[in-house]
């Protein structure tokens, strides 16, 4: 069995802002001397892993991200069962402290002292054993004794964690290895980002009233983008226990999301979703190694040339000097190819996922 898959995904977004920086632009990068269009890791695993494609394929085996753990599901569901608030409240710190240093030693309005401080990655194993004291605590009306406060575990069921990995700064014998590493995406040519000024009218306003009732600005930027994701599959079914049949599942569903969702950033005003145009799949033991330096060289198509056509040939040639020099760096590959038409998604997700 192949140790390592890794996938290199040409896409291209129409006139959009998925992912913005801390002034509401487009992120961007510098590239080989040229400025680029950039969507971050973090954005991408995020959109993935909260996509209905995602949700749907792997339903009971997601986990949470969440500070509130102690509010939401402890103190809450607590007073709703009867328990005084006072008595909610010191159950409820002394729950959600095993997972991390609390916010606040002393009580307020927004109830700091039950959340943690660092967002913590809960796994369903974990949701459920919280639940499960919780309805115990509310039966019998008593505080949680210590062996029952042992509510952390080594995720075995949650595969986004067995995915992008977990960090407990509190509890490192906990934390995960993440056996997906997402590269950014980057525009594969030169790439602006330019402002749209925009206007909205009052409905409410005379005929005899001018004037726009909002006027605003927001950056934008288009292009093709080129993503590298590098899957430690070995790694990847250790997390989840040595399961395969959960691992394969995993694998196929990531590859759904990954061709299929886009950045949920702005989507209403530019309604910028796309699907991969271009997909190659590489499979082995050999140590893996990004295209990316097929792009150092801005692409730029002449006269009538594809820009799309162009960059499939760079990465291609990439590929294959890579082979000439290094020696073959993948046991077996597959493409998907929307301009030819050329490959299934299906077939692609059956590779990558047997």
């Amino acid at each position: 069995m192949s140790r390592f898959i890794q996938l290199h995904v040409l896409t291209s977004y129409p006139p959009s802002n998925l992912n913005r920086d801390d002034t509401g632009r487009p992120k961007t990068a510098l590239v080989g001397d040229a400025n680029r269009l950039r969507v971050s890791s973090q954005s991408l695993k995020r959109a993935w892993r909260t996509s209905e494609t995602f949700e749907s394929a792997m339903a009971g085996h997601i986990g949470k991200r969440t500070k509130q753990i102690g509010i939401k599901r402890v103190f809450e569901p607590l007073v709703a069962g009867g328990i005084a608030e006072k008595q909610a409240r010191e159950w409820a710190k002394e729950i959600a402290k095993q997972f991390g240093k609390l916010k606040s030693e002393k009580k307020t309005e927004n109830n700091e002292d039950l959340e943690i401080e660092q967002l913590a990655h809960f796994s369903p194993e974990e949701l459920a054993a919280i639940d499960a004291l919780v309805v115990q605590l509310i039966e019998r009306k008593d505080k949680p004794k210590e062996d029952e406060l042992k509510l952390l575990v080594h995720p075995r069921q949650a595969v986004d964690i067995a995915m992008f990995g977990r960090m407990l700064a509190d509890s490192p014998t906990h934390n995960v290895e993440a056996a997906v590493q997402v590269a950014h995406a980057i525009t594969v040519h030169r790439a602006a980002v330019e402002d749209d000024y925009f206007s909205a009218v009052d409905d409410l306003n005379s005929r005899d009233v001018t004037g726009a009732g909002h006027i605003g600005e927001r950056g934008y930027g288009a292009g093709l983008f080129y993503l590298y994701i590098a899957i430690d599959r070995e790694l990847l079914k250790k997390n989840l226990g040595d399961d395969e049949a959960l691992t394969a599942r995993a694998l196929a569903a990531l590859v759904a999301a990954v061709t299929k969702v886009a950045p949920t950033g702005m989507q209403n005003s530019f309604a910028s979703r796309a699907y991969a145009g271009f997909v190659l799949a590489e499979k082995g033991n050999q140590q893996p190694r990004s295209l990316a330096q097929a792009f150092l060289k801005p692409v730029k198509p002449h006269g009538e040339e594809s820009l799309f056509d162009k960059a499939v040939s760079a990465l291609e040639t990439r590929c294959k000097n890579f082979d000439a020099v290094y020696g073959a760096c993948a046991d077996d590959r597959r493409t998907v190819n929307v301009e030819k038409p050329e490959g299934s998604i299906a077939d692609l997700i059956a590779f990558v996922a047997e």
